[in-house]
C-alpha cells in the first residue's frame, strides 16, 4: 500500500466506522487475526470485542463523534491524534450517564499489514473526560 491509501483506510475507520456506526467495515479493512492492545477491559479480542465496545458506546454517547486533528505515517504504522465529542447519555467506564457534552483528545497509533488494520494501540484523556462530566 502506499501512503495515500494508507490514510485513507484509516480516514475510513473514522468515518465509516465511528461516525457514522457501520461495524461491517469493521470485517473488511481488519485482519481476521487483528490484536487490539488497548481492548475494553473484559472485551474479547479482535474484531468482535472491537465490536461490542464500539456498540456500546454508539449506545451511550448518543451524538459520539471523532474527527481526526493529525495522521503521520511512517512504514507500516499510522498515529493519528484526534478529538472526541458527544453527550454522556448512558453508563460508561462506571459513571451513571450525565446529560453532559464532552470533548477529549486521544492518540491512536494503527500497524496496517497486507493492507488490513492488524493492530491498534490507542490513549485518550480520560482525566478531562471525568472533568467534563463531573466526576472529577
Amino acid at each position: 500500500m502506499n501512503i495515500e491509501e494508507k490514510k485513507q483506510l484509516v480516514y475510513r475507520q473514522y468515518e465509516e466506522v465511528m461516525n457514522k456506526k457501520n461495524l461491517d467495515m469493521i470485517d473488511a479493512d481488519f485482519a481476521d487475526n487483528f490484536v487490539d492492545h488497548e481492548a475494553a477491559p473484559g472485551a474479547q479480542p479482535g474484531r468482535e470485542g472491537l465490536k461490542h465496545w464500539l456498540r456500546h458506546l454508539h449506545d451511550v454517547v448518543s451524538d459520539f463523534e471523532v474527527m481526526i486533528e493529525d495522521i503521520l505515517i511512517d512504514g507500516d504504522k499510522v498515529a493519528v491524534r484526534n478529538l472526541w465529542r458527544g453527550t454522556h447519555t448512558g453508563p460508561f467506564l462506571g459513571m451513571p450517564p450525565t446529560g453532559k457534552r464532552f470533548e477529549v483528545k486521544g492518540i491512536v497509533i494503527w500497524r496496517i499489514e497486507n493492507g488490513k488494520l492488524q493492530e491498534r494501540w490507542a490513549t485518550f484523556d480520560l482525566w478531562a473526560l471525568h472533568k467534563q462530566l463531573g466526576m472529577g
